[in-house]
């Protein structure tokens, strides 16, 4: 991608993630010229990283359940509400179509084009911006921000550039090898904008597994599991690792994992019975209880390897074990194998349009700000949303701008 040769611009948009992408795409639809920076030699690297597990654009389930997905200390009420009316799931699909990319809803309610692809869909998406009129430079890896309108953006080649209004997009801390570091965070506490520190989510967890279960378990699924953190419980799967445990399951607790001083998890290896059910199930046995409970429970491998951490002569006890077997956990993995990150820009230093109160024409969008949403489509969509948000208010406020100049 070309370097843009200009020097200035009415918005200069940072950082070529989804958010990134989609605010210079409002952007220009809102009539601005735009700009768009990174720090890599080509936009969309996470994007692409995403396409990996067939690309979940985002999902089907009701609005209301929708918005309950997103969390971040200090969020504004209804915040969600309003952003995801900004740029909804069914605006995202229909943006696909217009893409020429068709998508499909999955029976688990994930939606995902029916090519399950990135590459096609960024490629598409990249071409239109520049057609209409989004100018790209690439390997501009941002440094400094010196006070304006118009504002003074530094990156690490030497370029020195201008801009009316910015929007920054840099990502969270995960997949660093993306541009998504979280190097924005020394330079935002530069300017006074308080963040939360950075952490892994939607992340697999640490536990010190005996050697005779990993011998048994490791790489197999449990499934068909309720999973409970403190007040918190999942639906979904677990996977047994060297380390401990990944899947569906424990990513939508990271965040109640995260509050506990000792973090847990309870396993309900079977929750369509009760403890009564399955002992009525098991009466008439008199030794090898786990063996029995394996196959009458219909118990699977992994499952198995786990209750068998200890002996067990009577199927109560084994019964509410397997209704309630706590695993406890040493960390969770480091944030730079994480899906995405929790932490970023305190909601308290922005405003409804997502604009640095301290910094009036800067908007924040994606990752950056502090929240978080589990897998399943719902922080491709957040970061969506979000970016269409912080572009319209930048229009919006370069309006107001220019009439109060005139």
């Amino acid at each position: 991608m070309r370097i843009a040769s200009q020097t200035h611009s009415q918005l200069a948009v940072i950082g070529g993630g989804p958010a990134g992408l989609r605010a210079a795409e409002a952007a220009v639809a809102a009539g601005l010229q735009a700009t768009l920076y990174d720090g890599k030699p080509s936009v969309g690297r996470k994007f692409l990283v995403a396409g990996r597990g067939g690309l979940n654009l985002t999902h089907g389930e009701p609005l209301d359940r929708f918005i309950t997905r997103y969390t971040g200390p200090g969020q504004p009420a209804e915040i969600w509400r309003e952003l995801l009316a900004d740029f909804t799931p069914a605006d995202l699909r229909a943006w696909a179509t217009d893409l020429g990319v068709e998508t499909f809803e999955a029976t688990s309610g994930r939606v995902y084009p029916k090519a399950l692809k990135a590459a096609p869909l960024l490629r598409r998406w990249v071409e239109r911006l520049r057609s209409q009129g989004v100018s790209f430079a690439m390997n501009h890896r941002w440094t400094t921000l010196a006070p304006g309108p118009p504002w003074r953006l530094g990156f690490a080649n030497g370029a020195t550039v201008t801009a009316d209004a910015v929007i920054l997009a840099l990502g969270g801390g995960s997949w660093g090898e993306t541009g998504s570091d979280g190097g924005w965070t020394k330079i935002l506490e530069t300017l006074g904008i308080a963040h939360h520190p950075l952490a892994a989510a939607n992340c697999g967890w640490e536990h010190a597994w005996p050697p005779e279960v990993l011998a048994r378990a490791e790489g197999k699924p449990l499934k068909n599991l309720h999973v409970r953190a403190g007040d918190a419980t999942a639906v979904g799967e677990l996977l047994i690792t060297r380390y401990g445990l990944e899947g569906g399951a424990i990513y939508q607790l990271g965040a109640a994992l995260r509050a506990m001083p000792e973090p847990a998890i309870a396993i309900d290896f079977k929750p369509t019975f009760t403890a009564a059910r399955l002992v009525a199930k098991m009466q008439s046995v008199r030794r090898d209880f786990l063996n029995e409970a394996r196959i009458r429970w219909r118990l699977g491998d992994a499952a198995t390897a786990i209750l068998s951490r200890q002996s067990w002569t009577d199927a109560e006890s084994l019964a509410r074990e397997v209704k309630h077997c706590v695993i406890r956990l040493l960390r969770p993995r480091p944030i730079a194998e994480a899906i995405s990150s929790a932490g970023g820009v305190c909601w308290s230093e922005t405003d409804a349009t997502l604009m640095l109160r301290k910094l009036p024409g800067v908007f924040v969008a994606g990752e950056m700000l502090d929240w978080e949403a589990p897998t399943g489509g719902y922080l491709l969509q957040g970061c969506f949303a979000t970016g269409t948000r912080a572009a319209r208010s930048a229009a919006a406020w370069l309006g107001g701008e220019r009439a109060h100049t005139s």
